[in-house]
């Protein structure tokens, strides 16, 4: 029986992070809640499998950093995967810019410090970051979360049993 390779892993839950991203969006119209917490849970589950996996096919138990490799493999192609999928989601759906302009323009003129000038200002300049912001901030947590989840992964599993 041939294994299953962790970009294989990969691909399948970058893949599945996507489909289930795409329904939340369909049934509740946007991404709040506890929700895409679930796409996390899934990432990290497919981080899992594929240390799992390669703990199984490995004739002796491979060290932290052989593990970490492989975990790596995967995570660097899941974060691949959701960050052209933010992007084409993003720029497929432009409202999504002036949702957050309108909500920001709510919070700033709550607070009496500013002026509608410098309201405007700073709605013009979140409005330009808006899609750079979010890219990073999106590459950033999954490379982090991939990274942590991984190296906390890695040591439990590369401990020999007594």
């Amino acid at each position: 029986m041939k294994t299953v390779t962790a970009r294989n892993i990969g691909i399948i839950t970058g893949a599945a992070m996507i489909a289930f991203s795409l329904i939340i969006y369909k049934v509740k119209g946007n991404f709040d809640g506890n929700l895409p917490y679930i796409t996390y849970a899934m990432y990290v589950g497919g981080i899992i499998w594929t240390l799992l996996n390669y703990k199984k096919n490995s004739a002796e138990t491979p060290g932290f950093k052989r593990f970490f490799a492989e975990g790596f493999k995967c995570f660097v192609l899941v974060t691949f995967l959701m960050v052209v999928f933010t992007l084409v989601f993003i720029l497929l759906h432009p409202e999504l810019k002036e949702q957050m302009a309108v909500l920001m323009q709510a919070e700033l003129a709550k607070n009496k410090d500013y002026t509608p000038v410098d309201i405007e200002k700073s709605i013009t300049t979140a409005k330009k970051l808006f899609l750079p912001g979010y890219i990073m901030a999106v590459v950033f947590s999954y490379l982090a979360i991939g990274a942590l989840v991984t190296a906390l992964a890695s040591v439990f599993l590369s401990k020999k049993s007594s």
